[in-house]
């Protein structure tokens, strides 16, 4: 990293930490640097689940892209967002939900990328898997995979509400249940080459009724990373239940950024 930017990182953590917050879904002001916004899901669901986060956002003059991860290989997911990165004009807020939050620690080291908000997201570090985050903490009982005999894992069909989606509708678990996205299980042991939250200002929000990640484990990692926690009273998809408090947090985030870059 070269002086300028070591300054300029330096710069937007202070900005960060302080979190100029807007009107909610107020419009962004023509001059600001951080524009776009790319969303990466996690396991076991698509992109489709933000789409109340990129309404939000788009409203407010976001240029909103969201990554469908494949989920057949780590490597696979971080290329998907690599590309995606790639298409932006300018820099972007790149947001990851649960194991995409492993996706976006190794993707985000790409140089448009300004920072990083954690969504109920795991963070490893260089040399670990998203595997080893669970060695302390497990995940609650409530959070049950099965692996196939093809090595691909889907949530278990009882549990799926009450570990992935407590507080939503019936009807809204019942369709992320039947519309899930099998993962590799071998995705869990791959480990990352890259720790981008360790050269950019990082956002954490944790769902204090997660039953998928324990949220003692989500803050944990947080304060490792050095992030701003928000916490909400939600599950593991708070992303989909409360859609205006994350896009909220991701525009406060591009807000701050926008302004320290300039300084």
């Amino acid at each position: 990293m070269t002086i300028r930017k070591t300054i300029v990182a330096a710069a937007a953590a202070a900005a960060f930490v302080g979190g100029a917050q807007a009107e909610p879904n107020s419009r962004i002001p023509d001059n600001q640097t951080v524009r776009n916004v790319v969303l990466v899901h996690g396991a076991f669901a698509d992109g489709s689940g933000w789409r109340g986060v990129y309404d939000d956002l788009t409203s407010r003059g976001y240029r909103v892209t969201i990554v469908q991860n494949p989920l057949t290989s780590f490597q696979d997911d971080v290329n998907a967002t690599r590309r995606v990165l790639a298409r932006q004009n300018g820099q972007s807020i790149l947001v990851g939900h649960s194991y995409g939050g492993s996706v976006i620690t190794e993707a985000g080291v790409d140089p448009n990328v300004a920072g990083l908000v954690y969504v109920s997201a795991l963070a490893p570090d260089v040399g670990e898997s998203t595997g080893d985050q669970f060695t302390e903490i497990p995940a609650p009982p409530e959070f049950v995979i099965e692996p196939g005999p093809d090595g691909f894992g889907f949530v278990n069909m009882e549990r799926f509400k009450a570990g992935f989606a407590g507080d939503t509708g019936d009807a809204d678990a019942a369709f992320l249940r039947d519309s899930q996205v099998p993962i590799n299980m071998a995705i869990f042991g791959d480990r990352l080459t890259q720790a981008a939250w360790r050269t950019k200002p990082s956002q954490a929000v944790i769902a204090m009724h997660d039953r998928a990640i324990d949220p003692r484990l989500l803050r944990q990692q947080a304060k490792r990373i050095g992030a701003k926690i928000t916490e909400v009273e939600a599950s593991h998809v708070l992303f989909l239940t409360q859609p205006r408090t994350v896009a909220n947090v991701i525009d406060a985030t591009a807000r701050s950024l926008s302004k320290a870059a300039v300084r």
